[in-house]
């Protein structure tokens, strides 16, 4: 699971690539180039070491992700928990909700949550 561990401008990559998987490595350098600046090499390296790590998989010139969002959200969410809050999810959501207010609709989803969890 540690190779789901993404830096910064890895995250940034990589979610141009779930937005627009399928997508030409020549269309990619493109799209980094207007988001990022980046240049070919630039975007090249970062499709050749994220395919190292089995993240991406480049084939025939077209860029698609091996790994969902919705995994790499959950890997970064337990490491987060885990290093700041010491894996207490009281203490994450104290920090995280003080000074906020929730709407009704967000209260209920977070209940809804908290009850699918403690089944």
């Amino acid at each position: 699971m540690d190779n789901l561990k993404l830096f910064d401008a890895e995250y940034k990559f990589i979610s141009i690539v779930w937005e627009y998987e399928p997508v030409n490595s020549t269309e990619l350098t493109r799209l980094c180039l207007n988001k990022f600046g980046w240049k070919k090499s630039t975007t090249y390296t970062m499709i050749r070491k994220l395919s190292k790590r089995n993240i991406l998989c480049n084939e025939n010139a077209i860029v698609t992700a091996l790994v969902k969002r919705e995994h790499v959200q959950e890997y970064e969410s337990e490491m987060l928990l885990e290093r700041a809050f010491d894996n207490s999810l009281p203490l994450f959501l104290t920090a995280f909700l003080k000074g906020r207010q929730l709407n009704r609709e967000e209260a209920a989803e977070l209940y809804k949550m908290i009850e699918q969890a403690t089944k």
